[in-house]
């Protein structure tokens, strides 16, 4: 049988449902994969052909294709064979423009563009990117303009899979899919230096699977931003066996796993995590995430900072180690880079379970904040094991030089420390991210304006002794400790207490059972 049969019959059995059977080569339309002869012409005209055909698969033999920006049709499934490579062309002419957007003031850049991407489509159906091979985007960057997009950016689509292949240095994100119904990744490698996978005001979307490298920024991001022009919400989303990290660009592909990079631009250690934020207009709702392993890189971010409501999101069986800041993260702020009059929004009904956190950044202990009048509500955390570098303490806290904090965050304050360690500001309307606080006077949790917290089958230790409390609650409500083990050193309290009502401790050792109507300042 002849190569381009057996390439049929193959892709007959693995074609997503709804693309039709019709195969579309590359080469036979010119496409030469040399790695020097632009091929962009090429394949447009082969999914063109593909489209005219009422629906196809455009087909990319083992080779190196350079090209800038591929437009996807309804029915079509680019499918990549073993050993095949899209190179990015460093020609800027090679991509196209960046569309116009009126809604840009609410979101950067990157999220308000579609268009200027390597590989893009827009308002279409049945769409399908598949196959061993790999997209390469080295002469992507991040800014304004032709050529500065991402590998991958879908908008306004429906039934979208993306499986199987890889990418490597990918521009502003790996892939962003906007405003997306229907969309499933699954055994995807990124290995990237922004973002690798964005997912924007989409509805019902699985991601399985996949490891993603992204040591300078979100390696699976939810967001739900203002740039369709509305506030769409981001639910349904399931995202299962994943590895994230921030290794060294490219230690992911080849094996090396590379850990010489110790900060991201943004001065803190790398990123590579899951996190739901910033851009956070619409709303998050129905939310799953399972059987994910953090290797050298932040811990989890829950965000609603510009109006979402965060509701209902359960996170299960959780691996970190080598954590670059707070191992759990739950901020509600009052950025509000959103339409005037937007309300605050909430973070409420979240359950975190199954975790265990080894090596984490002494600075950042864990973080349940909201601002004053507007708590995070209805949390629950059991199960977790978590074990911090330490030897920090409180003298260290109200001392802190800048030089140990995240300067980006203390610009305005000049690195003017609080007056006393357990002053820590409150930084409303700030980028959300843990090194916002500044070293923290807890070195396990610090929770404040919270409600309806339970923390059950906790334990928290450190590697070197610290003399940080363990835990630091203000202007708490309704919260509950049982089964909590907190290691402590001689002399510093377990638990201090700040405005706190209805608290309620037992079976957590070494601190006696509690109950406690109303505490205005106590220490345990």
């Amino acid at each position: 049988m002849c190569r381009s049969g057996l390439v049929l019959i193959l892709l007959l059995c693995i074609l997503p449902a709804g693309i039709h059977a019709a195969v579309f080569d590359v080469a036979a339309f010119g496409a030469k994969g040399d790695g020097q002869t632009p091929a962009r012409e090429a394949i447009n005209k082969a999914v063109e052909a593909a489209s005219a055909a009422g629906g196809g698969t455009v087909y990319f033999p083992a080779g190196t294709y350079l090209t800038g920006s591929i437009r996807l049709r309804s029915n079509i499934t680019l499918q990549f064979d073993p050993g095949s490579r899209l190179e990015a062309s460093a020609d800027v002419a090679a991509y196209d423009a960046a569309e116009p957007n009126q809604w840009t003031q609410f979101q950067d850049f990157g999220h308000s563009h579609w268009h200027n991407s390597l590989i893009w489509g827009d308002s279409l159906e049945n769409v399908a990117i598949v196959g061993g091979g790999l997209i390469s985007g080295k002469a992507l960057g991040r800014g304004e303009g032709r050529g500065i997009g991402k590998a991958i950016a879908i908008k306004l689509c429906r039934n979208v899979t993306l499986r199987d292949f890889s990418i490597l240095t990918a521009g502003h994100f790996g892939v962003l899919a906007t405003g997306v119904d229907n969309l499933t990744i699954g055994n995807l490698k990124i290995d990237t230096n922004r973002d690798g996978i964005d997912v924007d005001g989409c509805r019902n979307v699985r991601i399985s699977n996949s490891s993603i490298n992204a040591p300078n920024d979100d390696a699976i991001v939810l967001k739900a931003s203002y740039a369709l022009g509305s506030a769409r919400p981001t639910e349904g989303v399931m995202i299962v066996n994943c590895l994230v990290s921030g290794y060294d660009i490219g230690s992911l592909l080849d094996g090396t796993y590379k850990r010489t990079v110790t900060r991201a631009p943004d001065r803190d250690g790398p990123t590579g995590r899951i996190k739901i934020g910033t851009e956070t207009n619409g709303d998050f709702r129905n939310i799953t995430i399972s059987n994910v392993v953090f290797d050298r890189s932040r811990g989890l971010a829950l965000e609603a900072v510009d109006g979402a409501h965060v509701e209902d999101v359960v996170i299960s069986n959780i691996t970190m180690r080598d954590v670059s800041n707070a191992p759990i993260f739950i901020r509600l702020g009052s950025r509000q880079r959103a339409p005037e009059g937007t309300a605050i929004g909430a973070i409420r009904r979240v359950s975190i379970s199954n975790v265990v956190v080894y090596d984490a950044d002494p600075r950042y202990a864990s973080i349940i904040s909201g601002i004053p009048g507007h708590d995070v509500e209805d949390v629950k955390l059991s199960g977790i094991r978590i074990l911090y570098r330490g030897g920090l303490t409180l003298d260290q806290v109200a001392k802190q030089p800048a030089d140990l904090v995240n300067r980006f965050f203390f610009r305005e304050a000049g690195g003017i420390p609080p007056r006393e360690p357990y002053e820590t500001p409150e930084r409303e309307k700030e980028y959300p991210e843990p090194s916002m606080f500044g070293i923290l006077p807890a070195y396990g949790f610090f929770i404040r304006h919270a409600a309806g917290i339970e923390l059950s089958d906790v334990n928290i230790g450190y590697m070197q002794e610290d003399r940080r409390p363990a835990f630091v609650l203000e202007d708490v409500k309704d919260i509950e400790f049982h089964h909590v083990k907190a290691q402590k050193a001689s002399g510093v309290p377990a638990f201090v207490l700040m405005n706190v009502e209805k608290l309620s401790i037992d079976h957590c050792a070494p601190t006696p059972d509690t109950q406690e109507d109303k505490v205005t300042r106590k220490e345990m």
